[in-house]
């Protein structure tokens, strides 16, 4: 309970906002607003934990190796980009490009008229999409490309598939493929746009790895040098793991946000659901590794990237104008997690006997 005892108390403190909000905003402000605030904060919440579970997953796989230091920064520092940068600005600053606006009027525009503010924030979709799609379809290749990896769930396919490893930029060459794909069923007069937002979705992924590797130093902590981190051994701790971890956590919440217009317009009650279930995913982070439960379920990890795979494929194709269901994102990664859980517990009782 320990883990999650200030997500419990933020969760509180968000759920009081929402009532306020609801109660006293809105043309038939009063009780039943509050009430309704109070129910679509919840459900925002729910599916916001729901779709970035694997995330959770995947960041304790980066987090485990690093040290007291740099885990405080992104319980702090980090979270504060995570619920205001991400669910807050970002959406404010892709209005304010796209429609070439200023912030202040912007976040004008989100209080005074959310209607027209979610609209012109999803007919960005496709831009937000590719960007997110790609970076989420590199990290999920790049952890089967991985030839180091001596562990495998699907054994005859990911054995054969880690050996892609030795062929220079096979990652990269296969999102590339992806992006191509996506564009042509884009209209017109926005494939320009839409691939260049996949191509910085590359660009920033790659360049974040290759920070990592040259910001590195030696490791303070003997236990864990020359350790690795999850994620086909992308980053260590520093900087570069640091930034990775935002860009992941910010690729994932790209489909919530975008997702929650779906339920309500209204930014603020937004921000309050999202900002609870991205508290808790942090929470979730911790706990599975100070509970090392990525060492108890051997495949847990392979899950959660399977689950980011698949969310890569989805964001791909909701930016050509496929519509997927958010319930059905949020079920396809916890059917993975499951999955993975229970091949897991198979495979220890199957090396205990």
């Amino acid at each position: 309970m320990k883990h999650f005892r200030f997500s419990i108390i933020f969760t509180i403190v968000c759920l009081a906002l929402a009532a306020w909000w609801g109660y006293t905003h809105g043309p038939e402000a009063g009780l039943r607003t509050m009430l309704s605030a109070l129910v679509i904060t919840g459900i925002l919440a729910v599916m916001e934990v729901s779709l970035s579970f694997d995330n959770a997953v995947v960041n304790a796989s980066v987090l485990r190796n690093w040290n007291d230091f740099w885990k405080k920064l992104f319980l702090t520092v980090g979270i504060l980009v995570a619920v205001f940068g991400m669910r807050l600005l970002f959406p404010l600053l892709v209005v304010g490009i796209t429609a070439d606006m200023g912030m202040v009027e912007v976040a004008q525009l989100a209080l005074n008229n959310p209607t027209e503010y979610s609209q012109k924030l999803i007919a960005h979709h496709a831009e937000i999409a590719a960007f997110g799609g790609m970076f989420l379809l590199l990290v999920f290749l790049n952890f089967l490309f991985d030839d180091e990896k001596d562990t495998h769930w699907f054994h005859w396919l990911e054995s054969r598939l880690a050996n892609l490893a030795n062929i220079p930029a096979m990652s990269v060459f296969i999102s590339l493929i992806a992006l191509l794909f996506m564009v042509s069923a884009v209209e017109g007069d926005t494939k320009l746009v839409v691939t260049l937002a996949g191509i910085w979705g590359i660009v920033v992924y790659i360049g974040v790895k290759a920070l990592g590797y040259l910001l590195e130093g030696e490791d303070e902590d003997p236990e864990t040098e020359g350790k690795q981190t999850g994620s086909g051994n992308i980053v260590k701790a520093g900087v570069g793991g640091f930034l990775y971890l935002e860009v992941l956590d910010a690729s994932f919440s790209f489909d919530g946000v975008i997702g929650a217009f779906a339920i309500t317009s209204d930014v603020v009650i937004i921000m309050l659901g999202l900002a609870i279930g991205a508290m808790f995913v942090r929470s979730m982070t911790i706990y599975l590794v100070e509970k090392g439960t990525l060492e108890a379920y051997v495949y847990l990890e392979h899950g959660a990237h399977y689950a980011i795979g698949a969310l890569a494929a989805i964001m791909l194709f909701s930016g050509t104008g496929v519509h997927v269901p958010e319930l059905v994102t949020g079920l396809i990664g916890v059917a993975f997690i499951v999955w993975a859980v229970m091949s897991s517990i198979a495979y220890t009782k199957r090396q205990t006997t």
